[in-house]
């Protein structure tokens, strides 16, 4: 039984992948802040929680270890925006250093699940592969990509390393985003009947299902190293690749319900149609669902009430949220806690109800 270590296991993909390792009977030490919530991951005899930072990885930790997959990043542009230092901190230098101490702790494989983000703006006229130039325009992607940088020369022949550059991300998940594309679209369908779409809707952007994705890392977890030793593979399928505007007709048309597209914001000028060829050639994988798969499904839930929309559902706002309390506690707690407080020394606390000294 091999034992996998996965960082940001509480996240949107991770929380998908962990039950996949285990149904293949893999052991797994799941890391994660837990920021989002601990009901994410479901007990099970071999699963390890192990609720820590991941800038706080000792070599100890990862002993023992055949393989990480190293999920853990501040997801998403506009959080990459906001908390610039923090998500240069952990999605490409504690990456980057957790690599570095699997090597050193014997770990046969590191995964470092990338983006395609780092392609930025791009000719569209032919699809980019995994050897074009990158042009990352926000601090997520060139954090991505340095970490990209960070990695790929540790590999050896005892330590594989692959970076797998992802589509972007959608589908169901038990800690569910609402902040992406297809999800986004489809909740405001429901919600509504409108689906937003920021300007002018013929920018491109390659999607994949998380279902998809979590697959190829289970994948690449048992292919043979010298397939995928060193080697960056984009994630996700022809079909996949859409204009915007394309996929909000092509959701918009698979819901059981009338649906309005409306525009809101400034024109996108990230633009990227991106190759999938070499990960279909190199490991004979190809995705199996479609944008509008994806929505419908989240469709059904929202209908029948086993989804909702809470406020960690949208990522920037939940991490807002958490900053703006963890201020106002550090404020107001005192004598380690709110209105009831920890006894001191030479004060005596007596609740209601207790008999008070004569």
């Amino acid at each position: 039984m091999k034992h996998i270590f996965v960082t940001g296991a509480g996240g949107y993909i991770g929380s998908v992948l962990i039950p996949k390792l285990l149904d293949k009977g893999y052991k797994v030490t799941a890391l994660d802040r837990f920021f989002f919530g601990e009901n994410k991951l479901t007990a099970h005899p071999s699963l390890t929680i192990m609720k820590q930072d991941c800038r706080q990885i000792k070599l100890s930790d990862l002993e023992g270890m055949d393989a990480v997959i190293d999920l853990v990043a501040i997801s998403n542009d506009p959080s990459g925006e906001l908390f610039q230092m923090v998500t240069n901190e952990i999605n490409h230098l504690a990456r980057a250093r957790t690599a570095r101490l699997a090597k050193q702790a014997g770990v046969k494989r590191y995964i470092l699940p990338s983006s395609c983000s780092i392609y930025g703006f791009q000719n569209e006229d032919t699809p980019i592969t995994e050897t074009a130039k990158t042009n990352p325009l926000t601090t997520y992607a060139r954090a991505n990509e340095r970490a990209e940088l960070a990695v790929l020369p540790l590999a050896d022949q005892d330590f594989t390393v692959t970076v797998l550059r992802q589509a972007t991300v959608y589908g169901h998940s038990p800690r569910m985003r609402f902040d992406l594309a297809v999800n986004g679209m489809t909740y405001g369908a429901w919600e509504n009947g409108v689906i937003p779409l920021m300007r002018n809707g013929k920018q491109w952007r390659p999607m994949i299902h998380v279902s998809d994705t979590t697959d190829v890392m289970c994948l690449l977890l048992e292919a043979e190293a010298q397939v995928i030793n060193g080697e960056i593979f984009n994630v996700g399928t022809a079909y996949g690749n859409y204009q915007l505007l394309e996929l909000a007709t092509e959701i918009a048309d698979v819901l059981p319900i009338s649906v309005e597209i409306k525009w809101y914001g400034d024109p996108d000028h990230r633009s990227y149609r991106v190759s999938f060829d070499k990960i279909k050639q190199r490991l004979g994988w190809s995705g199996c669902f479609t944008a509008a798969d994806g929505a419908l499904d989240i469709f059904q839930r929202l209908s029948d009430g086993t989804l909702k929309k809470t406020p960690e559902t949208i990522t920037l706002d939940w991490y807002q949220q958490l900053v703006k309390w963890h201020g106002i506690i550090q404020q107001t707690s005192q004598n380690g806690g709110m209105l009831e407080l920890q006894p001191n020394e030479g004060l005596t606390i007596y609740r209601m109800g207790t008999k008070q000294p004569s």
